[in-house]
């Protein structure tokens, strides 16, 4: 096991050392639990090896002191976990690919309280390859664990090749991440475009009008999980046709590239009954309010 402390100087004239030491505040310092750094002279233990490349950290581009502990924290597990199965720190090439194998499973599928999200996953690897790499440079280590493929990176027209390491898992982008929302929020939501209450009852209190249209916008919006801007510029005959038997399978639904992010067309789903609300909504509500009216477009208009 290896313990972690984080570095205070305080009182260090009494340590019978001359000089204040050179180790910033609040850096981390793991030792092993036997509270020994060699076995000997020139012996010296991989978490003393550790705590060099922290001491670094500051002056290679990590100045947060948040971050050093988090660096720390992730080799520490890395190495508890190497020793769990009699894996060195500084082992061959074979045993460490071996053990990290064996550690991606352990934070993919292992305990819950153990597993990491892909992200999480990431940034441990990140930071165990940048440990290593140091390790590697400044003679500690032989290999390292890590296997890396060759690629392009292009920013702003200019490319340079870059290296990227296999173990990282990937992510979704952003923009493609889809957010569920809770089924309470949700049925609640709905009642509360209908002008109903919680319970589901009239809500004698609602001040608000176009109930229908509200309600049928609505579930147009939760079935399809079109954006605001999406559904706000649909225009009624981009609505697809309602089947003429109901269906338990969603729906497609077209949306047109003029109103989507990116103006690339793509198709999504959209549930019979959801669909049905909107029908009603073009062929009863919308065709009173407008063909019952008077109005006309102004003449100046046509010239547009």
């Amino acid at each position: 096991m290896i313990l972690m402390s984080l570095f205070s100087s305080v009182g260090w004239e009494s340590w019978d050392v001359e000089h204040r030491p050179l180790i910033p505040e609040g850096m981390p310092v793991l030792v092993d639990d036997d509270l020994r750094f060699e076995d000997g002279p020139g012996a010296t233990r991989p978490a003393a090896v550790v705590n060099r490349w922290l001491r670094e950290l500051p002056a290679s581009g990590v100045p947060s002191t948040n971050s050093w502990a988090v660096y720390a924290r992730a080799v520490k597990e890395w190495a508890e976990f190497l020793f769990e199965h009699g894996v060195e720190l500084f082992d061959s090439r074979d045993r460490l690919k071996a053990g990290l194998s064996r550690y991606a499973e352990h934070r993919a599928t292992g305990p819950l309280a153990r597993r990491f999200a892909a992200t999480t996953w990431s940034q441990h690897v990140s930071i165990l390859s940048l440990f290593y790499r140091w390790a590697l440079d400044e003679g500690y280590a032989e290999a390292e664990p890590f296997t890396y493929r060759s690629a392009r990176a292009v920013f702003a027209g200019t490319g340079r090749e870059v290296r990227v390491n296999l173990a990282v898992r990937r992510t979704p982008k952003p923009h493609v991440t889809i957010k569920y929302l809770e089924p309470e929020f949700i049925d609640l939501f709905r009642r509360g475009l209908r002008g109903l209450a919680p319970d589901g009852t009239a809500d004698t209190g609602f001040s608000g009008r176009e109930m229908t249209r509200n309600a049928a916008v609505g579930d147009l919006a939760l079935a399809t999980g079109l954006r605001l801007s999406e559904f706000t510029h649909l225009l009624p005959w981009e609505i697809p046709p309602l089947p003429s038997i109901p269906a338990a399978i969603p729906i497609p639904f077209p949306v047109p590239g003029g109103i989507t992010k990116g103006r690339k067309f793509r198709t999504t789903w959209i549930s019979y009954e959801a669909l049905a609300g909107v029908h009603d909504y073009l062929q009863l509500d919308r065709s009173a309010a407008a063909d019952g009216s008077n109005w006309r477009p102004p003449q100046r208009w046509a010239s547009r």
